[in-house]
């Protein structure tokens, strides 16, 4: 069977023979309503709040939270919804950065859409590591909540985000706009050492140390006044719901909708998995890294991975992919972490876990040097991994294939 697989501005086209077929996952496709009037009638009968344009009366300086590249949140057109609420009102935007780098003036475009031109003046980004922060408090892990001092200055706070899927926090959106979103750098640090827990997964909130955290910290945010708008997208980014009002409330709506989304069940486990990384995901390999977590959940130990992905700008933050390079094997990154968390180890470790139960290979455009630092296997082409993958497993291995590795998270409902 001939399969085309999404990669870099094109496709890779691979031939599988019939035998070794199994699954081809994408998320589910759910029909979008029309984007403008599902964000509408959400924030004019929001959750447990006043419709927005009663949220906004007083308020003296407004902060709206997006989300950066890396995310395929539609922040431009949501504004542009509420457009006649904010305008002629002092508005600043900041884009939630974690402890990525800042946009690119194209990014800029990506993330606002047509709205830029006009607003660009007021669009600010988040400097883990620069930006002045102010101090809000301490979880009970310890986690100092240190954020962006914008956040303390504003009145009223509009936080933009999409929600799916995330391999250690649970899911995206809701309390992650702030932390990691606008958090200083100590901050994030503290809070990403969690993810280091084996109950850091995807889809797990109570008993997951990440999230717990988040939550927490959260509470030294109860006294602003705080409007939230979390959009699930579906297989081709559209909007397929949008809940707004409670910061809590309507993330956690937004988590039920998007399991119905990015869930996909799978009847077995297969011996090869293709975890192909959809754009904007396919940015670095830090953040492709998350494909080949929610593959994990779809191949046979002793099986192996391919992760697909353009890597297109490389590396990203390099922490990870240092301590990767250090250590000769899985086991040994293991080892080292135990004697020393620096931010990105997490990474480093989530990426070693899955090398202690699968062989891992990648078709990206790194240099093969570096995906050998990374303990990946690199391969000219997805045609000679599959090949290669099957010639070493048997004759019959099965093959399955996630379309858009990063955000869908395969269940085995039949056996393994």
């Amino acid at each position: 069977m001939r399969i085309e697989v999404p990669y870099a501005s094109g496709v890779e086209i691979v031939e599988v023979p019939d035998k070794n077929l199994g699954e081809i996952i994408y998320p589910k496709d759910i029909h979008t309503p029309d984007k403008s009037s599902i964000v509408l009638e959400a924030i004019e009968r929001p959750i447990k709040s006043k419709p927005l344009r009663e949220f906004i009366q007083g308020g003296q300086e407004i902060l709206v939270i997006v989300n950066d590249a890396t995310r395929p949140t539609p922040s431009g057109k949501i504004i542009g919804v509420l457009h006649e609420h904010l305008q002629g009102r002092n508005v600043k935007y900041l884009v939630a950065t974690g402890m990525h780098r800042a946009p690119t003036p194209e990014e800029y475009r990506f993330i606002f859409g047509d709205i830029y031109e006009n607003i660009k003046g007021n669009v600010y980004a988040h400097d883990a590591k620069n930006s002045p922060t102010v101090t809000l408090g301490t979880s009970k892990n310890g986690t100092v909540l240190k954020l962006n001092k914008m956040v303390d200055d504003a009145d009223r706070i509009i936080v933009i985000s999409s929600v799916e899927p995330h391999y250690f926090a649970g899911y995206t959106g809701g309390r992650k706009s702030f932390l990691p979103g606008v958090s200083a750098y100590e901050t994030i640090e503290q809070n990403h050492k969690l993810a280091l827990s084996i109950d850091a997964q995807a889809l797990r909130m109570e008993g997951n140390p990440v999230n717990e955290d988040m939550e927490d910290a959260m509470r030294g945010l109860s006294n602003k006044h705080i409007f939230s708008i979390m959009v699930v997208l579906n297989m081709h980014h559209g909007t397929c719901a949008c809940f707004a009002g409670d910061l809590r409330e309507s993330f956690r709506r937004a988590t039920k909708k998007a399991d119905e989304v990015f869930v996909v069940n799978i009847r077995r486990k297969a011996d090869i998995v293709v975890a192909v990384t959809a754009f904007p995901y396919d940015i670095d390999l830090y953040q492709s890294q998350k494909a080949l977590d929610n593959a994990k959940y779809a191949v046979k130990d002793g099986g192996a991975i391919i992760l697909v992905s353009a890597c297109r700008e490389g590396v990203g933050p390099p922490t990870f992919l240092d301590l990767l390079g250090s250590a000769a094997t899985a086991a040994e990154v293991m080892e080292k972490i135990r004697h020393g968390y620096k931010l990105g180890y997490h990474k480093a470790a989530k990426m070693a876990e899955i090398g202690l139960k699968c062989r891992m290979m990648a078709v990206t455009k790194l240099p093969p040097d570096i995906s050998r630092k990374a303990h990946l296997e690199p391969m000219k082409d997805l045609q000679e991994a599959l090949d290669t993958a099957i010639r070493e497993l048997g004759e019959s291995a099965k093959v399955t294939f996630i379309m858009d590795a990063v955000i869908t998270v395969p269940r085995v409902q039949g056996p393994l």
